[in-house]
Formats: structure tokens, C-alpha cells, sequence
């Protein structure tokens, strides 16, 4: 396995289905996400639109330009309900193992590094998966999770490509302020999962596979965890998005307190002991579009990309969200937010 830091892009909204990535998708369904979308179109109707919709909306041609750009990695989030009814009760939602297949078969062809991460976001009571009843409960589909891991790690160990596997894509932890806990997962349960779930990736993969947990918002509680000699190759992963977060004051002086944001955060993620990411950022920037022209905004947010990226210069891997969109998104979509930017200042 090549050391060499991973640099790419995630592939949102291919096989799990993102309204702000294909919004048409969902126009006149009242729908905002997956599983809303199924029981306004009904289940023939459903399945219909997604298979068109993965069957075109990421083909091999796309991890060519990928590779072209300079990238030398994806990040493929995949559905709980990735096996079909060969993994846990998928109910209406449809399998997609043929296209994770696929992907590798495009990553192998031109040596680009593909890491699986399983997208789901325990804690979250946005998580649109059936499995999440109860958001605050993640023990009632932990289990099954664990599983799907491992059943991911034994079908793709022996690929070329296969250059990590996360363990869950976006989860809340539960902290506490003051008297007052918050909603979410706590934190001695995401551990126990981590490690389970680690050692079933273990069985199946062998020691080589990086094994990447998600810091759940939380970057300073993972000091120590999982570093010493009984786990091997485990990466830390920061999701560092400023999109919502307060400024005093737009334009560069704005652009340098976010970045300085990120850079306490790695820190403190960096007192874990293992080897950070950055498994999704973008070039969205709180600031009102009434704050600037339009000129403006795109210069900030070039100057915004610069930054980040000299921020994350140490970090052992990044990944920009996301490749692609149907609106192009200039913000969000790397194949826009990085056009301008030269092949050197990315791999």
C-alpha cells in the first residue's frame, strides 16, 4: 500500500440519493430524502428512477477525469442496504453491490485508490435509513452494521484499489453542556462500536486495509483510542465544513478565522496518535451572498480553497465534497470549485 497521502473527491449521491446533489430527483415529491421519496413514488416507481439514476450518473468515464485532475483517491459512501436482501432486512430500498463492483473495477484499471465508507450517521436525527427508529438509540442496528462491514471487507480485500473502509460516515456524539446532555450517540458506545467493528474488518481484510473512524464532531475525545500495539492502520477522520459557523466580518479576514478554525480542530484530532483526514470540506462560505459580488464571492472562495488546503498540507489524506452535481454547485462541486486550480496544488 502506496504512503503517499490521499488526495480526492467523495462521490455523494450516487448510491444513496442526495436532494442537493440531484435535486430532480425529488421535485414534486414532497420528498427530502430516500426513504420519504419511496413512499411518495411507491416502490416500482422508486426503483425505476434509481436505477437510471446510478446507472448515469457515475460511469467509468468520471474516475478518468478523476485521475486526470490530479486525484489519486475516492471516497464512495455506500448504503446500509448495499447487499440487497442478501444483507440486513432492506425492505424497499434497492441493492447496489454491482456498482461498488464496478468502481473497483475502474479504480484497479487506473490506480486510483477507492475508500468505502458506510453511510450512515448514528446520532443524527436526520439519518434517513429505516434502520433509525430511535436516532438516540444506535444499538438497535449497531449489529447489523458490524456485519455489512465485514462483509464489504471480505468481498474487495483482495483489490488493488482498496485503500480504506469507514466505519460510519457522519455520527453525533452526545456531549454534555453543563447540566444538560445533547442529543446524539454517547461516546463510550461509538467506541465499542469502532472496535467491533474494526475487528470484524480484521478477519475479513487482514492488517493491510486502513480502517478510518469519524470523529463525530468531536475532535479531542479520541486521544489515545485505538493507537496502541492491538490496532493496526487506523486512520482518524475530521469533517471540516464552516458553512454554518458565525464570522464577525466577511471577506479574507472572515476566510482566515474559519481556516484557523479547521487548524484547531486537526490539532486536537492529531493528539489522538493516528493519522488524520479530512473525509469531506468544501468551499462554502457562511458569508451572505448580499455581503459581495458575485465576482467577489468567487475570489474569496478561491482564496478560501488555498487556505484549506495548506491547512490540510500534514493531513495523511483529504477528500473534497463532492465530485459531481447536477446543478454544478460552485461551492460543492469540485469538478467547479477546482477547475482553476493546477494539478501540483492537489495531488
Amino acid at each position: 500500500m502506496s504512503d503517499r497521502a490521499l488526495h480526492g473527491v467523495n462521490l455523494s449521491g450516487w448510491l444513496t440519493l442526495e436532494p442537493w446533489v440531484s435535486p430532480v430527483l425529488f421535485a414534486d415529491s414532497g420528498a427530502l430524502d430516500e426513504e420519504s421519496l419511496v413512499r411518495s413514488l411507491g416502490k416500482r416507481h422508486y426503483r425505476d428512477l434509481v436505477s437510471e439514476h446510478r446507472a448515469d450518473f457515475i460511469k467509468q468515464a468520471d474516475f478518468v477525469h478523476i485521475a486526470a485532475r490530479g486525484f489519486n483517491a475516492v471516497r464512495l459512501p455506500v448504503p446500509w442496504y448495499v447487499f440487497g436482501d442478501d444483507g440486513p432486512e432492506a425492505g424497499p430500498f434497492l441493492g447496489c453491490i454491482d456498482k461498488v463492483d464496478k468502481a473497483f473495477d475502474w479504480a484497479d484499471e487506473i490506480s486510483l485508490n477507492l475508500v468505502l465508507v458506510l453511510d450512515i450517521a448514528p446520532g443524527s436525527a436526520s439519518d434517513q435509513t429505516s434502520l433509525v427508529r430511535n436516532h438516540d438509540d444506535f444499538s438497535h442496528y449497531r449489529d447489523d452494521m458490524v456485519t455489512v462491514l465485514g462483509m464489504l471487507a471480505k468481498r474487495y480485500a483482495t483489490r488493488v484499489s482498496f485503500a480504506g473502509i469507514e466505519v460510519a460516515d457522519s455520527p453525533v456524539a452526545q456531549v454534555r453542556h453543563g447540566l444538560t446532555l445533547t442529543d446524539g450517540v454517547p461516546i463510550h458506545r461509538l467506541r465499542n462500536y469502532y472496535r467491533d467493528a474494526y475487528d470484524a474488518i480484521r478477519r475479513e481484510a487482514g492488517d493491510d486495509v486502513r480502517v478510518i473512524i469519524p470523529d463525530a464532531g468531536e475532535p479531542a475525545s479520541w486521544r489515545h483510542f485505538m493507537a496502541h500495539d492491538r490496532y493496526k492502520n487506523v486512520w482518524l477522520d475530521c469533517h471540516l465544513y464552516h458553512y454554518t459557523d458565525s464570522v464577525k466580518t466577511a471577506g479574507p479576514s472572515g476566510v482566515r478565522s474559519l481556516v484557523n478554525k479547521s487548524q484547531k480542530s486537526l490539532r486536537a484530532a492529531k493528539r489522538s496518535g493516528l493519522p488524520v483526514m479530512v473525509g469531506k470540506w468544501s468551499a462554502a462560505l457562511p458569508f451572505s451572498d448580499s455581503m459581495t459580488t458575485p465576482e467577489g464571492r468567487i475570489a474569496l472562495e478561491r482564496v478560501y480553497i488555498s487556505e484549506q488546503l495548506n491547512a490540510f498540507k500534514d493531513c495523511d489524506g483529504w477528500f473534497y465534497q463532492t465530485w459531481k452535481t447536477d446543478g454544478k454547485l460552485s461551492s460543492w462541486d469540485a469538478r467547479i470549485s477546482l477547475a482553476s486550480f493546477e494539478r501540483r496544488m492537489l495531488a
